[in-house]
């Protein structure tokens, strides 16, 4: 309870509104001709995208812009994906990094111990205005102070083909209840209702589990387990076999990733998934289609709990304690991820704006107004992962309860069990 405490008084304070700093329409920093306000600073960068990617050509364009603008010099360090296999022994041998990229779980969880409190920063760029709250809540939550700027958000929920929700005259569904009565709709017109693929029966079977017990309920019973005397589980998994025998699923569901999902690509019969919003650019390059994409969030269960949070990931930035350039990497920062760039980056690299003042792209329709009603982020499968050594268990178990292998939710909750 302390902790929350803390964090909620730490993101009040991100509210106040100060008329100094970082400058206006995302910029940061400013100054031209002579005495440029970084003159002789340099600064190190390492990033999570190759050079070649639309992410990484995004960025170092805006790193050639803030360099002309304030004098300053950015090193990038292309390091790819395997970044976090070495950030941490960067961070404790003191590299000489000013700027790095990650997941913001990780940084949170992992490098807080390394890292400039950017709170009076942020206060000073109002930015609290040009960003997710649910993003900073999370990240002060879990380090004791904003340790990081979220760069690229990402959100699950259920997306579809709205050219096949239009043609069955179908509204966008809020409770349970309402889901299944479309998807009956969808089948009666002709369409398969969803794809789902083996690799995310886990993550659809958490959203369904989560609106009925919640993220804590659900990562409880993944690290004690009791999962057939929670009628919770009992009841999420009789209302999925009921989806499954329903036929809602998509022919061959679930299937090897990623067919199941390119068919709303290749068939274009099949009108929603279960995923992230990069399912979005997999379908479209797979199957070298545009659908006409939208997100809902996961609908509500009748009787259950909250069902406004969504899964929310974000690639984010952030700085080293021992920087000796704090002020000039936030205000590089503050310049990639509001305004022009951060719009850039979303329209180059078709993913959801930074900074929630700016357009998401339209395959990302929805995905703003998702994340700005998230208030407590959830993790990916809901707390399924907080048992290591058993979420590969738990995904294969949640695969044959979408195969049809258990005939009652208690069959289904007992074999959860018996893999303690």
């Amino acid at each position: 309870m302390k902790k929350k405490a803390v964090s909620m008084m730490l993101v009040a304070a991100m509210a106040v509104s100060l008329a100094v700093g970082c400058g206006s329409n995302g910029g940061g920093a400013s100054g031209s001709g002579e005495g440029k306000k970084y003159d002789g600073v340099t600064l190190n960068y390492w990033s999570m995208w190759n050079s070649n990617e639309p992410q990484g050509q995004v960025i170092q364009e805006a790193a050639d812009a803030f360099s002309e603008e304030t004098g300053a010099t950015i090193n990038i360090e292309w390091k790819g994906r395997t970044i976090n296999e070495m950030i941490a022994t960067a961070l404790q041998a003191n590299e000489p990094i000013d700027i790095f990229e990650d997941g913001y779980e990780r940084i949170t969880a992992q490098y807080k111990d390394y890292l400039y409190d950017l709170t009076e920063m942020a206060e000073a760029a109002n930015y609290s205005d040009h960003s997710f709250a649910c993003f900073n809540e999370k990240a002060i939550e879990g380090a004791g102070f904003l340790c990081c700027i979220t760069e690229q958000p990402q959100v699950g929920g259920i997306f579809y083909n709205k050219d096949i929700f239009e043609d069955c005259g179908i509204e966008v569904p809020t409770t349970w209840t309402e889901f299944l009565a479309a998807c009956q709709t969808m089948k009666d017109n002709g369409y398969q209702p969803m794809a789902l693929d083996g690799a995310y029966a886990d993550f659809f079977f958490g959203y369904h589990l989560d609106r009925i017990i919640g993220q804590d309920a659900i990562s409880d019973l993944a690290v004690n387990g009791g999962w057939a005397s929670n009628e919770g589980v009992i009841q999420a998994a009789e209302q999925i076999i009921d989806f499954v025998e329903s036929g809602y699923l998509a022919e061959g569901a679930p299937d090897e990733y990623p067919a199941s999902q390119n068919k709303m690509g290749l068939d274009q019969d099949v009108a929603m998934v279960v995923c992230a919003n990069y399912v979005v650019a997999e379908v479209n390059n797979n199957t070298q289609t545009e659908l006409n994409w939208g997100l809902f969030n996961y609908p509500e269960v009748e009787g259950g709990v909250d069902p406004t949070n969504a899964y929310a990931g974000a690639n984010s930035l952030a700085i080293p304690s021992y920087s000796e350039n704090p002020q000039a990497a936030f205000d590089f920062i503050m310049f990639l991820t509001q305004g022009e760039w951060d719009q850039k980056m979303a329209d180059t690299a078709s993913q959801i704006p930074a900074d929630p003042s700016n357009t998401a792209p339209a395959v990302m329709d929805g995905t703003i107004e998702t994340l700005n009603a998230t208030t407590d982020p959830l993790d990916w499968n809901m707390g399924m992962n907080d048992n290591a050594d058993l979420k590969a268990s738990f995904k294969d178990t949640i695969i044959r309860l979408f195969e049809g292998q258990f005939a009652t939710g208690e069959e289904f909750a007992e074999a959860m069990d018996a893999l303690y």
